[in-house]
């Protein structure tokens, strides 16, 4: 798996825009209704990301965010006190979560396109990291949360969104639900007895007949393109053990479930999300020394 693979996958497909739609031109006025709509819809969806970020303590703290999609929880992290700076891999998302920034007067000290693998940064620059729906998806985790914890002074905190395991989303709708009518819908296609998929089905349709339908059933496979798409090249599920496997130079303090969401299955909204909800949040300590060996 390349890195450039995932960049150029995030760059023709901003997060959001496939929910919310993409802004109407390149004016202003174009991108201040675009945020406007693009916030109210995702924190309609994720209404409990407000409330996890007012539990942080970011208040005139050095903040770095890694990974910034459309820059909503830049701006949130900011408006808190955050003496924030930012960094994603791709063009894009830098130069719209700079749009946001400039037209809404928020202040900053850095935004940057760069690798978490790369962090332009010494050593020691920050309080905090903070990370919402991004190092799920990146394949060399050992290399990303060392870059962290250089840049991260001693005692700093990293929080962390990640793709949770024991969910309702990767349990029953990723392993079996979507599997299986891909299952029973691949033959048909194939066969030109269902002429017009839905795009989704006929887009795994047409990997599973590029990797092989066996091999691309495989949860191994599957995961990497049911997260956010057929055509996102990788994705990780975490539990709080394979948290404290790929981030050895942290402690894991705090970790919790948000958000119920298993499509299709019509769930959103109802309760369990702390027992199956698909966000993971995670609050992680840097270590002042190496872990012991086990």
């Amino acid at each position: 798996m390349r890195q450039s693979d995932i960049q150029d996958f995030w760059s023709a497909h901003p997060c959001g825009d496939n929910v919310f739609g993409a802004p109407g031109g390149e004016e202003h006025e174009d991108y201040e209704a675009f945020f406007t709509r693009y916030d109210a819809g995702k924190y309609r969806l994720e209404s409990h990301i407000p409330e996890c970020l007012d539990r942080l303590d970011v208040a005139g703290r050095r903040v770095l965010e890694i990974g910034l999609g459309q820059g909503a929880e830049s701006e949130q992290l900011i408006r808190r006190g955050a003496r924030w700076s930012g960094v994603d891999l791709t063009d894009t998302a830098v130069r719209r979560t700079g749009m946001r920034l400039a037209l809404r007067g928020l202040p900053h000290e850095g935004l940057h396109r760069a690798s978490v693998l790369d962090l332009p940064f010494p050593d020691d620059s920050f309080d905090l990291v903070f990370s919402h729906g991004v190092l799920h998806h990146v394949p060399d985790v050992l290399t990303a949360q060392r870059e962290i914890h250089r840049v991260l002074k001693p005692g700093g905190e990293l929080v962390v969104m990640l793709y949770a395991r024991w969910s309702l989303n990767y349990l029953l709708s990723i392993a079996v639900v979507r599997r299986a009518a891909l299952l029973s819908a691949y033959p048909l296609v194939r066969c030109g007895l269902l002429r017009r998929p839905h795009s989704l089905l006929a887009a795994h349709v047409a990997n599973a007949r590029r990797r092989g339908l066996l091999r691309y059933l495989r949860m191994s496979d599957f995961v990497h393109r049911s997260t956010d798409g057929p055509g996102n090249p990788f994705s990780r599920v975490y539990d709080v053990r394979r948290v404290s496997r790929h981030f050895p130079l942290f402690e894991v303090r705090h970790a919790e479930k948000r958000f119920m969401h298993a499509p299709p299955l019509p769930v959103h909204g109802m309760t369990g999300e702390r027992l199956l909800g698909w966000h993971l949040w995670v609050h992680l300590d840097a270590r002042t020394s190496p872990p012991a060996s086990s």
